[in-house]
């Protein structure tokens, strides 16, 4: 993909007005990989524009509910036509592994298909009893109207797609800005969009940074409604910029999630090593750059040593290299920022008192790794305590922290001893104690002997400054709706109130 046409207004590609180009980088060698328009503020008006002229005058929020699900369904066939295609560039532009780009496009168009099924399957309305046979009183959801969606670098394909399904599904109009840093499977997806037969209009794209285009877009007062994904601080600002013109807010600000881990989940030597191999999962899948991530790992005092000598084993035994090379089963940081956030992260938890027992420095380069790509080793981090800022803060990087506990109380209060809250794992085989776990864990998803399975029909958010609202499930199509009750009344007659 070379084209500096990346910006999608009103159905026609073109430049930046400025003419401004950012070239995106490969994380495996640090090469130029493309070469996008580097949009600007007259830009995004011009792409609100467009947005809002589609909504208030255009065809597709009048569009039957059968159709706008038949657009869905035709755009996951899409996806699945152009798979390969799409996971390759998903895989050199964010440096995850080909396979985990090939699972990022079947989770798209399962979340396509889930959200034309869904509105499909409603009825028309909520019929309510006003205690009168003359009197039809009705709550119907409409559109929000035009939609700004703002998406992060590290799945910018998946988190673009839990915004995009349900905003059309509910017959909304959007403009759609990805992270600068990893933009080009979103310019696949919105060609697609337009292949499937989108109304010129409803789709925009605008590529570029966070400020001017993320901050314009928030502040807008032609946008009804502004979804974000992405760390606290930008999300925060989002908020603000928002909150004058009392648009609709919806964010996913990420976490710090814990995998907590019982002694009695490593009873048997498979028990062991199922905890173990889904410990590195959560850990180190994406090289940490997920925002779901078990960056810290929570267990029970009595397995620690054993559990974590096992851990930084295999940990040190992972393949790191280039995601698109056969066998690899870990790519690089995302930009050389990342690198240089994740080594100072491992150097003051090393000043605090952490003991190193894996990783912790950038690998040699070999013939799948170059040595001007973004790679840094899987760490692990033993003697940790909340007080550490690894411990609080989100690293977004291949570290894992080790805590420890003595009673399901101690255990339950590292748990939740963080300003996020998204998810969290319990390992344990005694089920009330999951049970029990599970319902006082403060986060918006909680794995029971599991970790980062999610599904489209299940709603995804968290609690704290992990954000507002959510995304999936039925919750994350009433996002992009209003509700609106209209009361008739059968047999009008005068109310009298006024004597005159």
């Amino acid at each position: 993909m070379s084209s500096v046409e990346t910006i999608h207004v009103d159905g026609e590609w073109r430049g930046a007005a400025s003419g401004a180009q950012r070239e995106v980088l490969d994380p495996a060698d640090a090469k130029t990989l493309a070469v996008v328009s580097e949009g600007g503020a007259d830009d995004t008006d011009a792409a609100v524009t467009a947005a809002r002229r589609a909504f208030d005058t255009g065809s597709w929020p009048h569009t039957p509910v059968a159709e706008r699900a038949a657009l869905l369904r035709r755009v996951a066939d899409l996806l699945v036509r152009d798979r390969e295609e799409i996971a390759l560039t998903e895989s050199r532009d964010t440096g995850k592994t080909l396979a985990e780009g090939r699972i990022d496009v079947d989770c798209v168009a399962d979340a396509f298909r889930y959200f034309a099924d869904l509105v499909v399957a409603e009825g028309a309305g909520r019929v309510v009893d006003a205690g009168s046979a003359t009197v039809h009183s009705v709550v119907v959801h409409e559109p929000v109207g035009v939609c700004a969606l703002i998406t992060p670098w590290n799945y910018p394909l998946l988190q673009a797609s839990w915004k995009i399904a349900p905003a059309l599904a509910a017959g909304n109009t959007f403009v759609i800005k990805p992270s600068e840093v990893t933009p080009l499977s979103t310019v696949l997806l919105v060609k697609l969009l337009a292949e499937a037969g989108l109304p010129a209009g409803v789709a925009n794209l605008v590529t570029g940074a966070g400020d001017p285009v993320g901050a314009r877009l928030s502040e807008h007062p032609g946008v009804d409604l502004v979804s974000f994904t992405g760390g606290l601080t930008s999300g925060v600002k989002v908020a603000q910029a928002a909150a004058p013109t009392v648009k609709k807010v919806a964010l996913e600000l990420g976490g710090k999630n814990p995998n907590v881990v019982f002694a009695d989940a490593c009873a048997t030597d498979e028990d062991f090593d199922t905890a173990v191999d889904q410990a590195l999962n959560a850990a180190f899948i994406h090289s940490g750059q997920v925002c779901s991530a078990g960056s810290r790992l929570i267990v029970e005092e009595s397995v620690r040593e054993r559990f974590v000598a096992e851990l930084a084993r295999r940990a040190e035994k992972i393949k790191l290299g280039r995601g698109t090379e056969e066998g690899v089963e870990c790519g690089p940081l995302v930009s050389a920022q990342q690198l240089d956030k994740t080594e100072a992260y491992v150097a003051s938890a090393l000043a605090e008192g952490a003991v190193l027992r894996c990783g912790g420095s950038q690998p040699e380069p070999n013939e799948v790794r170059p040595a001007a790509g973004y790679f840094y080793a899987p760490t692990v981090l033993d003697g940790c305590h909340r007080e550490m800022k690894v411990v609080r803060e989100e690293t977004f990087g291949p570290i894992l922290t080790v805590e420890t506990f003595r009673t399901e109380d101690e255990a339950v209060a590292l748990a939740n001893d963080t300003e996020y809250g998204l998810a969290g794992a319990v390992w344990t085989k005694d089920a009330g104690r999951a049970r029990r776990v599970a319902g006082r864990l403060r986060h918006g998803t909680v794995w029971i002997n599991d970790f980062h399975p999610y599904l489209p029909q299940a709603e995804w958010g968290g609690f704290g400054k992990s954000g507002t609202g959510r995304e999936l499930g039925p919750t994350g199509l009433a996002e992009y709706r209003e509700a609106k009750h209209v009361y008739q009344n059968l047999a009008p007659e005068p109310v009298r109130w006024f004597a005159g």
